[in-house]
This record gives structure tokens, sequence and C-alpha cells, in this order.
């Protein structure tokens, strides 16, 4: 019932522009498995790794944040083999089987790709990208210049790195052996009075500077950093100011070389009762101090510096991963538990695909390089197939989630064979050419009607003898009905928008939070906008089978229920599309004409003489019914002022009807 809000919309900023710029679809899956990883990474290449970070955390006291990490990694590597390669690997997560090529020992050395992430199941969704301003960008690459030139390169680029990301910090999650301290709701160191608290392992070498955040509750507090023990020698002395918020504060010590376990020891005196707290810890960076200290410029840059360390920006959760010295080990889980490590795995890929690049990096990259190869099997058909699903609503193998000897027979091996092909070698990845190609093809332009032989021999249409016929998406219905009564803004980009809801369906009883109505015209904006809370997703798109986005879903099954039909004749957006495309009918001047007016702007051909019959007589019966009754006029008009226009009023009903049509909301 937490299911906090998650700031991740630029990456659906990406996605977009990525398909409108038709990014191809080899770089579209690099940049979005990898991006961190290339060389210099832009804010866009970082941004687009947000799709593996859109996987769940749990925040709620006392679980394991451990165990919600490695659901995580798990998550993403059954994500990328069905949603990428259109494979269930997840079979063999916790034992092999004879039939199946993939050995239980693959699973682990494939999440070994993922496994070394900075993600650790953070309250904060670290790590993260901080966005500045064109101004604030500019003073990180001077600043990472000059610092380069007063020490070396690599000092250049950790500055910059540490101010985009705040990494490569250790979370505070990270302690252990408390001594009247404790992970806080799970999440955040705290001490109270005569704590005790260690930092297992720290790689102190050539170090002599802690950046850390930190909330202060009260003044007075002594937090003493000691090394190796808890009474063992003292690295650094710091007297805890009272903070309002979080804040970031640098302390300098003397050299270290090699690994230490830290032990903080705290003490106020100020502190009243057993649980009183006196600090709060976030994370902690261990670095070297900016070089050129007695430089002319040095203080203006040190500025720089500490400006833009703390300043409050938009920030992204990206995918970043270990430096060497924060290397995470990946184990096989014996019998798929996590909690029973079995020997350790290096990263690499099924023997019984292609091979590992020769020159690729064991990384995330090197995966990618992998996953475009022009000798993977699957990546292309995957892609191909998907496309294929959303023109036609079934894919040349129904199964999308999985291309194997589990799943559905292809329909049309070669057919597939070759637009993966040509999707590779001749479009060069390009999924508008793929699109292009399918949708000029006389198979797609065929018509839908069918004759009774044509039922007979294939009632599900599989040999494509007529034109597709398929319920729209649950998105796809929405934006139809604000587009044809005037009411779509196709304005693109920006964050996620709250459409009109009744109260009630959000329930928040933890932090109190309530879906507040967009105002103007943000209330219309495509259905991919629409903000969505994984315990409360949006009703009418859940009706149409959206889903609640918990884990990756590769294919949607479409029902059809009576719940779908009351959702377009009652749902709000439904009934405000019909007002509007009510007003727009009534400039036809008579009823016929109006009918007439709405249904073709509607469905694109002119309504038939019997449909034009029934819409007149549900005309007439509304108009007898609001002409008897204000207050029902003014219900279904929208309107607090009185109204007394039943002919408007049984337009709209009308218009409800039309956008209801089984027509309408069918591929035809």
């Amino acid at each position: 019932e937490r299911d906090d809000n998650r700031t991740i919309w630029k990456y659906r900023d990406w996605l977009i522009n990525a398909f409108n710029a038709d990014m191809p679809y080899d770089r579209f899956l690099t940049e979005q498995l990898a991006g961190d990883l290339l060389p210099n990474p832009t804010d866009a290449q970082l941004i687009a790794t947000a799709f593996h970070r859109n996987t769940m955390t749990n925040d709620e006291g006392g679980t394991d944040n451990e165990e919600f990490r490695t659901a995580a990694i798990l998550d993403r590597v059954n994500t990328t083999w069905q949603a990428l390669m259109g494979t269930t690997f997840a079979c063999v997560q916790c034992h092999s089987h004879p039939y199946d090529p993939f050995r239980h020992d693959e699973y682990y050395q494939f999440m070994a790709f993922f496994n070394d992430s900075r993600d650790e199941d953070t309250y904060a969704d670290y790590p993260l990208l901080r966005q500045f301003s064109p101004k604030d960008s500019l003073d990180v690459v001077k600043l990472s210049n000059w610092v380069s030139g007063k020490g070396s390169p690599q000092q250049g680029k950790e500055v910059a790195w540490f101010l985009r990301t705040w990494e490569p910090s250790i979370n505070s999650i990270q302690a252990d052996q408390f001594v009247n301290s404790e992970l806080a709701d799970t999440k955040f160191l705290i001490f109270r009075n005569h704590a005790v608290a260690r930092l297992a392992n720290v790689d102190l070498d050539q170090r002599d500077q802690l950046v850390y955040r930190y909330a202060g509750y009260l003044a007075g507090g002594i937090w003493n950093i000691h090394l190796d023990r808890p009474d063992g020698p003292l690295l650094q002395t710091v007297h805890v100011s009272k903070t309002s918020d979080w804040a970031i504060d640098v302390v300098n010590f003397p050299l270290q070389r090699g690994k230490h376990d830290l032990f903080f020891t705290y003490e106020n005196s100020g502190l009243k009762g057993p649980n009183a707290s006196g600090m709060q810890f976030d994370w902690f960076y261990f670095t070297h101090s900016l070089p050129g200290a007695g430089d002319p410029e040095y203080a203006g840059m040190k500025k720089i510096y500490d400006t833009l360390m703390r300043k409050h920006v938009p920030t992204t959760p990206v995918m970043i991963d270990n430096p060497n010295f924060m290397h995470r080990a990946t184990h096989v889980f014996e019998k798929g538990n996590w909690l029973v490590k079995g020997k350790v795995m290096e990263p690499a890929t099924p023997r019984s695909l292609n091979p590992f690049p020769a020159n690729a990096p064991r990384n995330r990259l090197g995966l990618a390089m992998w996953l475009t190869s022009r000798q993977n099997p699957l990546t292309a058909r995957t892609m191909v197939n998907r496309v294929w699903e959303q023109l036609f609503g079934t894919g040349l193998v129904e199964t999308l989630e999985d291309l194997g000897t589990q799943g559905a027979e292809p329909t049309h091996r070669e057919l597939l064979d070759y637009l993966s092909w040509e999707f590779m070698t001749e479009y060069k990845w390009s999924v508008k050419k793929l699109l292009r190609s399918i949708v000029l093809s006389a198979t797609y332009r065929e018509d839908s009607r069918v004759s009774p032989e044509q039922l007979e021999k294939d009632p599900n249409n599989k040999y494509y003898a007529r034109g597709v016929r398929v319920r729209l998406s649950a998105e796809s219905i929405r934006d139809q009905a604000l587009a044809v009564s005037g009411l779509l803004v196709d304005r693109i980009g920006g964050p996620s928008v709250m459409p009109w809801q009744p109260k009630g369906i959000w329930q928040s009883p933890w932090n109190g939070q309530d879906w507040h109505k967009s105002s103007g015209e943000d209330q219309y904006r495509r259905a991919l906008y629409t903000y969505w809370k994984r315990t409360a997703p949006y009703p009418s798109m859940m009706s149409f089978d959206g889903t609640a986005r918990e884990v990756c879903t590769a294919r949607r099954i479409r029902t059809n229920t009576p719940l779908q039909a009351l959702t377009l004749l009652n749902d709000s957006v439904y009934l405000d599309a019909s007002r509007h495309l009510a007003g727009m009918m009534e400039n036809a001047g008579s009823v016929a004409a109006a009918i007439r007016e709405g249904y073709s702007a509607v469905v694109f051909h002119p309504i038939d003489s019997a449909s034009l019959q029934v819409l007149e007589g549900l005309y007439a019966t509304a108009y007898g019914k609001y002409s008897h009754s204000p207050e029902k006029t003014c219900a279904i008009a929208g309107t607090e002022d009185k109204y007394d226009k039943p002919s408007t009023a049984a337009l709209i009903v009308v218009a409800n009807a039309i956008l209801n049509l089984d027509e309408v909301i069918t591929k035809n």
C-alpha cells in the first residue's frame, strides 16, 4: 500500500523520441541496456538505461534490502530474455530441464551481467542521474578540465561523474554491527546516544576525504570515525550540527592505504530517552580532495564543486555498474533460493546460441553487442514478431514471450525469417522501414469482411485471407475517443498527468497521497502520459486488459467482458468525449444530419439506413426522457447550472452510443 512515487518520466520521453527519430533498433537496445557504459555517456544515454530501473523496490519497514535487490536483478534478466529475445529463460532459474537447451548454471552466468549494478533497494532509488541546467553543465565540464590539469584526467572524470550521479557512494544500508543504532525503516543508518556501527571493507587507498549526506536532529553530537575496530585509530572527529533537512558535508582525514573496516561512534548528551535519535545517514563517498590547493583559481573551483554537489536538481533513476573496488560476486542460487549460494559465476551467454563477440567486454555493453549481433537468432525475430502482432493482433508466433519449443508454432516461418533478415540487413534495424513494408503489403490491405467459407476454414484468420479485425488496446480506445471528439492534446513529452477519476479509487493509507485532477488540457493528453500507480491503476484501462506492471508483460491477452461496455457508457472520459462530440454534431442542423455527422466523424464512412433508424429511435427516447427532467438533463450535460436543452442531452446519449459501437473500438 506504500507504492510511493518514482520520477522516471524522462525515460518515457527518451523512448518516444527514439521511436519518432527512427533510432536503429540495435542502437536503441544498446543504449537501454548499457548506455552508462558507452564512452563519455550523454544524459540521454544514461536516461535510456532507466529501462531496467522500472523494477520494483520495497520500502516497507522490516523488509530485507538484499532480497529485493536480488528480485530486481532477476526481473531484469527475465525481462531481457522475454521482451527482447522472446524466450522464457526464467524456466532454468531453479533447475535444468532435460528438453531445455539452457542450463541452470547459465542463468546465473547471464545474471552476472546485471548483478554488479549500483542499485540496492534504496529509498531514493539510487543511483540517480542529476540533470543540470545548460549553465551548470558547462560548469561541470569546466571544473572537470581544471581538475584534469591540476591532478590527472582520471581525477577529472571522477569529479564530473560524482557531480552528475553522487556515485560511487556507499549507501548507509550497508552498515552493520549496530549498538544503539540501526537501519531505520531498513533504509537509513541512524544513531542514538552511545551508538556504534560499522562500514565493512571500505577502500581507502589514496583517499583523504569523506563526503556524506546526513540529517542532524540535535546539535552537540560528536561523531568519531575509527579504523578497524570501535576503539581503533581515530581517523577523524566530526561535530554534528542540526539540519532542517538532508545536508551534504565534507570531512578531510590523513591519506590512507588499503581497505579497512570503519567503525562509527556517536555521543550526544542532549538526547533524552533511549530511543531518541541524534543523526541519520544516507550515503558516504570516500574520495581525493580537490587538487590545486594554493592555485589562484582554487577557491573559485572549490566553490563551483560545493555548489553543484549540493544543488537540488531533477533526477532520474539510471543503471550504473560498481567500480572494481566495489565488485559484487555472482553465485548460483541452489534450487533458485537466493539465500543458498553456490559456486561463483562469471558473465557469459548460453552455449546453445551465438558465441559471445571475441573483443566484447564482459559487461552489459558486451551483452548488448552479443544481443544485436548479426549471428543472434532471436533479437530481430522477436521485434519483427512484436511489430506484426501490433498490426495484425496476433504474432506470426502467437506466444510473443516464447518463440521456443514450448511456445506456439510459427504460422509462416519463412516470412518471419525473411522479414528478420530484411530488418537487420536491408533496413539496417529501421523500425519505420519495417512498419512501412508490412502496412503497404497486399496482405495488410485485405478487406476485413469474411465469407462463410473463410470462416469455416480459418476462423482465427491465421492464413490472412482477409484483413485484420482486432479490438484496440486500452490506451488506443481512450485516445481515439478524445481524438474524434476534438479533445486530444497531441503535445509530446513531460511528466505524467492525472485525468479525472472518482474519489476513493486511489487509496494510500501510508502517506496520504491522493489523486489530484490535472488542470486544463493536461487531462486530455494521450493515455501514455496517465500517471500509473501499481496498487491503484487507472480503472478504465484495466477494464480493457491493461496490466498492473509489477513485472514485464510481453503480451496482453484480450478479453471481451460486459464491464468493457459499461466502461464506455459510464466512465467519465467517455462521457466527456460524448459531450464534445455532441457539440460538434449539433452544428449539422436536423437530428438525422447530426447523427450522420457524428457517425462518419467516428467510423470514417457514411451511416447505413438501418443504423440511422436505430440511432434516431435512441434520440427520440432520450429526448422524451430529458424534456421532462431538467435535473437529468443537467446531469448528462455535466453542468451545475440550469440546463434546459433536452435536444443536446439526447445527442450526448447518441454520441455515447456511437463511441460504444463494436466498429469503433475494433480495428477493421
